[in-house]
């Protein structure tokens, strides 16, 4: 069973920048993909970031250029940096990851951090 734990969210003024961290604690068997998603109030989940594992990394049209993720392998944790921040941005943020075990997929999700961002 994987572990997630976002953090770093909170809020900020339109045109600053946030960095999350998603602490990943677990053994994962077969990466498939892992990645960040947003959710604002009255809308439905959606993808921010998300890394297919060999394969390319996908942004949602609304954040290209100004977000980019990365992981930290040593220290099992994944980032979303969050630049020029506009307050359409807000939402909570999750953290994901999918993998493959006895040929079953298996998603796990963060709790969520608040992104705030203030016009």
């Amino acid at each position: 069973q994987v572990q997630l734990v976002e953090s770093g969210g909170g809020l900020v003024q339109s045109g600053g920048s946030l960095r999350l961290s998603c602490a990943i604690a677990g053994s994962i068997f077969s990466l498939n993909a892992l990645g960040w998603y947003r959710q604002a109030p009255g809308k439905e989940r959606e993808p921010v970031a998300t890394h297919i594992s060999g394969g390319s990394t996908n942004y949602a049209d609304s954040v290209k250029g100004r977000f980019t993720i990365s992981v930290d392998n040593a220290k099992n944790t994944m980032y979303l940096q969050m630049n020029s921040l506009k307050p359409e941005d807000t939402a909570v943020y999750y953290c994901h990851v999918d993998q493959i075990y006895l040929g079953d997929y298996i998603d796990s999700w963060g709790q969520g951090t608040q992104v705030t961002v203030s016009s």
